[in-house]
């Protein structure tokens, strides 16, 4: 005679939180394991070792910036370096605008 309308039926009493509201906890936990070993952790290697690289900046180095100079490190001071481009050419960058140090003579084979 309940044709149209569904019999209603008594449910449970939700279970008590135990092992079974960990599990909806391992998603979110193994998202924020994949953000980290892929973005976070390479990123913060590659600081370190930009990092390393500004310090360790000396006169006569052959560098190359960010902004794509190219030259030789004529005076180096606390924050920054005058770089050679061009015969009697001096250009003064950031210390942190310096992306590479390019091997010795790579300036003359240009």
């Amino acid at each position: 005679m309940n044709f149209f309308i569904n019999d209603a039926w008594a449910e449970a009493a939700p279970a008590a939180a135990g092992p079974g509201g960990l599990t909806g906890l391992i998603f979110p936990i193994g998202l924020i394991l994949i953000l980290y070993f892929f973005m976070i952790r390479p990123q913060v290697k590659r600081q370190k070792e930009h990092r390393a690289l500004v310090e360790s900046l000396k006169k006569g180095d052959e560098v190359q910036t960010m902004g794509g100079l190219m030259g030789k490190i004529t005076d180096v001071g606390e924050n920054f370096v005058k770089v050679e481009i061009a015969d009697g050419v001096e250009v003064t960058v950031r210390r942190s605008a310096v992306e590479a140090v390019m091997p010795k003579g790579t300036l003359k084979e240009m």
